[in-house]
């Protein structure tokens, strides 16, 4: 690796995640890319989540309240000329920053997603990792991870209204202006633990209040995000066959994240009406 290669910063924003964060960040020490600043943004944890951040990290801030801000926290804070954002339960390959920052300046790209893999343990998970199995052969799905710093800093980062869609957002915004995205060849684990059905409709309802500021900005996105996914389902339907089981877990679980997101959205709808000051 060429020893002028442009810094990388790797964003983690974390809150009590202390059960995968240590293997999150060891990932990121453990790459073969050469340079790369390790900054992680935590949300006020209860738990040992900080101390690790402290231990392992370049550096370790607090802020909040939410994702998008710990994220555009990080960005203010970077240095390098690349920023990748990771979830603390990620995991990334060895030369998973090598090849993104390889596929972006080889195709002139603006952005670079990474596609994941869920991991985990039970039925409910086994059925999350079926349908990202679905979305590994459709680019249109994968939001950007590793985005020039210079072009988050001139679009502000981050839509502080959006926990949930901010990643959607910020594809959707790129792709508008004609910014390239290409899809890095390598895929990031993803631990989800062992997902109950209570767990994803909380997230879900909790994502989903953010929907009406995501709607506002992109007219039509949210119907297109369903078709796109629709669309995966059917291109994979051989793989969803030979593993039926989870395939109608999967269905059933998708079909009550729809009600966890509608439930999120009705009552984001009645947060902003409250808001509103006219």
């Amino acid at each position: 690796m060429n020893s002028d290669a442009a810094l990388v910063s790797v964003v983690v924003p974390t809150r009590n995640n202390a059960r995968t964060i240590r293997a999150c960040l060891q990932s990121v020490r453990e790459q073969t890319y050469p340079h790369v600043e390790l900054i992680v943004v935590d949300n006020h944890s209860t738990d040992e989540t900080l101390d690790v951040a402290t231990e392992l990290a370049d550096l370790a801030v607090t802020d909040g309240p939410e994702r998008s801000a710990q994220r555009n926290r990080g960005i203010a804070e970077a240095d390098g000329q690349w920023v990748l954002w990771l979830d603390s339960d990620m995991v990334l390959p060895p030369r998973s920053i090598e090849l993104a920052v390889r596929t972006a300046e080889s195709g002139g790209a603006m952005g670079v997603a990474l596609p994941e893999r869920t991991i985990g343990d039970g039925f409910w998970t086994a059925c999350r990792a079926l349908e990202r199995e679905c979305y590994l052969n459709q680019p249109w799905l994968h939001n950007p991870r590793l985005v020039r710093r210079d072009y988050l800093l001139g679009e502000g980062g981050f839509d502080l209204t959006m926990s949930g869609p901010e990643d959607a957002d910020l594809r959707l915004r790129m792709r508008a202006e004609g910014r390239a995205i290409e899809l890095a060849p390598i895929v990031v684990d993803h631990d989800e633990g062992r997902l109950t059905v209570a767990d994803v409709l909380r997230k879900r309802y909790y994502y989903g209040r953010s929907i009406p500021a995501f709607a506002g900005q992109h007219d039509g996105a949210v119907g297109a995000q369903g078709r796109a996914v629709l669309k995966a389902y059917a291109a994979n339907w051989r793989r969803l066959t030979r593993d039926p089981a989870h395939a109608v877990g999967m269905v059933a679980l998708r079909s009550l994240e729809v009600v966890g997101y509608a439930a999120g959205a009705r009552r984001g709808k009645r947060d902003a009406r409250r808001n509103d000051p006219a």
